[in-house]
């Protein structure tokens, strides 16, 4: 092809064959400004807000939290009162209620710390504090056996027999289960096969058997660190009522050796340990297991003198607390509540057998 003046032609470029100049990368290939930041802020919004102790905002349902607080906060005053009241008949009636109040606090409380730990996703584990089922169980102990066992004692039975001892430890076993299905099961926080509540095996039996005989080097342990303490401090006496016949001293086998190791196993160390050793890691857990469980056979004591007493609590807690070390490790070593029911049954019915000897 040629041009006007005869000349050869340039050749033509398709159109679009050359880039314009200044040509930019389409907008979706060049992030805006702020991106990261926005995605981080996103982040951070969507992350559930720690709310304060006294504090309603952020709270899962901020009502029962309230519910906990005020209730507690009454039954608490009243149960003061109780203590102080001087009017004939008046102090049970303020103490019942009071125990009303507290258990319907506990529980409100119990139950909004589950429902706001579980929205925290930084938790391993988002139930409620073992404390706090804890001292549930102890005001639903003390309100049930007021509701039973009063007309039964009218009745004519011995508060302090046997009998009455089995009665109350059934019915603190059966709150434990009660306690643990309500605010732990339930919500999420724990299975009961998590906690080693498993159906009977010949595994399961083994582990039983293998406690039972960690019983007997354990309660040599425990004594020698009785006579011990005994020089220095005034040793508690038996938790156990004395048994005068065959019947007492099976009574007492069934609770000593049956029905506490169970319930206290279930919570102290299923509960309890299986709990702090996800917060805090197993050698944290042992410990505080340990701790806790002989502060709660300590709390229960009580005396005519307070130095009296005060000696008594140090010395059951001081001897108990081997034992407690012992059944932590036991539980987290061979994850079996099986092992360590068999190790505290056997140590129990020892000890039982050992009053129930001759003198």
């Amino acid at each position: 092809m040629t041009g006007p003046d005869g000349g050869a032609r340039p050749p033509v470029e398709p159109a679009g064959a050359v880039e314009p100049a200044g040509a930019v990368e389409p907008a979706d290939a060049v992030e805006p400004p702020g991106a990261v930041e926005a995605a981080g802020a996103a982040s951070a919004a969507d992350a559930p807000v720690r709310p304060g102790l006294f504090s309603l905002e952020g709270r899962a349902v901020p009502a029962v939290y309230l519910l906990g607080w005020v209730a507690s906060l009454v039954g608490g005053g009243l149960l003061l009162v109780s203590f102080a009241a001087t009017a004939p008949g008046a102090s049970p009636w303020l103490f019942l209620v009071s125990l009303v109040f507290l258990a319907i606090g506990l529980v409100s409380a119990a139950g909004s710390q589950t429902l706001d730990r579980g929205r925290r996703a930084d938790l391993a584990y988002r139930g409620p504090s073992p404390v706090l089922a804890f001292l549930v169980v102890v005001v639903l102990t003390l309100l049930v056996l007021i509701v039973i066992l009063a007309p039964l004692s009218a009745l004519g039975l011995d508060a302090r027999s046997p009998l009455a001892t089995v009665l109350n430890l059934a019915l603190t076993t059966a709150l434990y289960v009660g306690v643990l299905r309500l605010l732990v099961v339930g919500p999420g926080s724990l299975s009961w096969a998590e906690m080693g509540v498993v159906r009977p095996s010949p595994a399961a039996l083994r582990d039983l058997a293998a406690g039972a005989l960690l019983a007997v080097p354990v309660l040599a342990v425990t004594l020698v660190l009785g006579a011990l303490l005994a020089r220095f401090l005034e040793p508690a006496p038996s938790t156990l009522p004395g048994a005068q016949d065959a019947a007492g001293i099976v009574a007492n086998l069934l609770s000593a050796a049956i029905l506490a190791p169970i319930g206290e196993e279930l919570f102290f160390r299923g509960f309890a340990t299986t709990a702090w050793a996800r917060a805090a890691g197993p050698s944290a857990a042992i410990v505080r297991g340990a701790v806790f469980f002989a502060l709660a056979h300590v709390v229960t004591l009580v005396d005519v003198s307070f130095a009296t007493g005060a000696q008594r609590a140090l010395f059951s807690f001081l001897a108990l607390l081997p034992v407690g070390l012992v059944l932590g490790w036991l539980f987290l070593g061979r994850r079996s509540l099986y092992a360590v029911i068999g190790l505290h049954a056997a140590f129990n019915a020892i000890q039982v057998a050992l009053l129930a000897g001759p003198s």
